[in-house]
């Protein structure tokens, strides 16, 4: 079967915008990769997807204050940073670059919540310059890839033949996920939480009966920063969530202490955590089985993870979610409370879309959100075929 036609990443999106959106990211990334020096060229830039090894490395995805791998911004001048985030914002709408930047800014307001005191082994440990950017390949190659990513951000993108064929996994996150400001509050995140928390809330009991995942919420997101979802994954923990292990015992502990309060908040047994696996087919409620209201509010729900990707490849996944018959194999599941500022989790799920969404930790304020495709993360399908046809 032809690339074009298999694990489409983006449903619906002609050639012409993938091939737009790929020009910019490419224009950009070469501009980037044009202002740095050799030495940082040597971190800034990895192998071609197509290598076994380099391909090995792109996979690796975080969203906890790791290393991500690549050039963090903190190690670039003011100009080079200025056109590595310009790479960001051409994988990204507007309203997903203001929220990214946003997110990435909130390391200063959690450093403060934390008392200036987490340091995860480096030198500040809630830094808004450790952010890193690398690419796979050269911009312009046959296969290229870029990925951005550090303390609740992961971006990750992949060009063949000169079309974006992959924009997941596309994970944010928000700590504080609300934090106070002069005359208002910040709240990134907050159309995700309130517009899930509208539809389950106008739910019948039948409906909301088999929507519900669990009584409780789950401590995380239950696929992780695993590279491919499969059906019977449960919620990794967070020993392994970074990039290998620390060598200092006490922050080992730390970790194993985080994760300990996490399970004893959730209560959640091992029995528990099979509950709220991941599973083919989906569980929860299906949109079939909800009225054009609730549908109306499923559709709004999606388009605020896919309106994420630049325009024109969210506004082809609108069109997609507007036919009836794709809605109908997308599913709702619910987990925890479903009034504000308590423990909750949600996900959407259908044949190329996996949500998943908590807020639980710090006392519900502290929240992730993650956009799949279990068909076509990292463009992986795609990949294969574009390599099998280019080594003969």
């Amino acid at each position: 079967m032809p690339a074009e036609s298999r694990a489409r990443p983006v449903p619906g999106a002609a050639a012409p915008e993938r091939q737009v959106v790929a020009a910019a990211m490419a224009a950009a990334a070469t501009a980037w990769l044009d202002s740095l020096t050799p030495r940082q060229t040597a971190v800034a830039q990895f192998g071609s997807p197509l290598l076994p090894g380099a391909e090995a490395e792109r996979l690796k995805w975080f969203y906890t204050p790791t290393d991500h791998g690549g050039l963090a911004i903190r190690d670039q001048t003011p100009q080079q940073q200025s056109l590595a985030m310009q790479v960001v914002a051409s994988g990204l709408s507007a309203a997903g670059f203001a929220t990214v930047a946003t997110v990435m800014g909130l390391e200063n307001i959690l450093d403060q919540v934390e008392g200036w005191r987490v340091h995860w082994g480096r030198e500040r440990g809630r830094d808004p310059g450790l952010y890193w950017l690398r690419i796979f390949g050269r911009p312009g190659d046959s296969a290229w890839a870029w990925r951005f990513g550090g303390h609740h951000i992961s971006l990750n993108n992949l060009v063949v033949a000169g079309r974006v064929v992959s924009t997941t996994p596309c994970f944010v996150g928000a700590d504080p996920a609300e934090t106070v400001l002069l005359g208002g509050a910040l709240r990134p995140l907050h159309g995700l939480e309130q517009v899930a928390r509208q539809l389950v809330s106008s739910l019948g009991p039948g409906q909301r009966q088999r929507a519900l995942l669990h009584e409780r919420a789950v401590s995380d997101i239950v696929s992780g920063n695993r590279p491919t979802v499969s059906d019977g994954d449960t919620m990794m923990h967070m020993q392994d969530l970074w990039r290998g292990r620390f060598a200092d015992p006490a922050l080992e502990e730390l970790v194993d202490d985080i994760d300990r309060r996490a399970e004893e908040g959730s209560e959640y047994t091992p029995g528990d955590h099979a509950a709220v696996s991941i599973s083919v087919p989906p569980k929860g409620l299906s949109a079939r089985d909800m009225d054009a209201c609730q549908r109306a509010r499923l559709r709004q729900l999606l388009a605020l993870y896919t309106g994420r990707a630049p325009q024109g490849l969210a506004d082809a996944y609108e069109v997609h979610y507007a036919a009836e018959s794709v809605l109908d194999e997308v599913h709702f599941g619910w987990a925890g409370a479903t009034d504000a500022g308590r423990p909750h989790y949600y996900r959407v799920q259908g044949p190329q879309v996996l949500i998943e969404y908590d807020n639980t930790q710090r006392n519900a304020n502290h929240a992730h959100s993650v956009w799949r495709d279990p068909t076509a993360d990292f463009g992986l399908d795609v990949l294969a075929e574009h390599r099998s046809r280019t080594a003969h």
